[in-house]
């Protein structure tokens, strides 16, 4: 079954270097360190509006995370791309954009 879900994934990669991995892994790791605490925040009952407002600076990270992401992928693989004649990712980037707007 795992076999056939990596055949099921797409295939293309991105090569990062290991400072914006760094900086991304970094990221995530704040992000889910957030996620635990406001998941300790409702196992003690904590005020609601407590909880939202940290599940608001949650929001914000996943933001600023989705944003570095964007950036790294249009100034890497869309340049790369439309430099190659490929540009289809373009379309690829305006969906992906689409889909983070909702």
């Amino acid at each position: 079954m795992e076999e056939e879900q990596d055949k099921s994934c797409c295939c293309k990669k991105t090569e990062r270097g290991e400072e914006d991995r760094k900086k991304l892994i970094n990221r995530l790791n704040r992000i889910e360190g957030q996620i635990r605490g406001i998941r300790a925040m409702v196992e003690r009952d904590a005020y609601c509006p407590e909880i939202l407002v940290q599940s608001a600076a949650v929001n914000a990270a996943v933001n600023a995370f989705n944003k570095d992401l964007i950036a790294g992928h249009i100034h890497n693989c869309v340049v790369r791309d439309v430099k190659e004649g490929n540009e289809e990712v373009i379309d690829e980037l305006v969906s992906t954009l689409q889909k983070l707007m909702k």
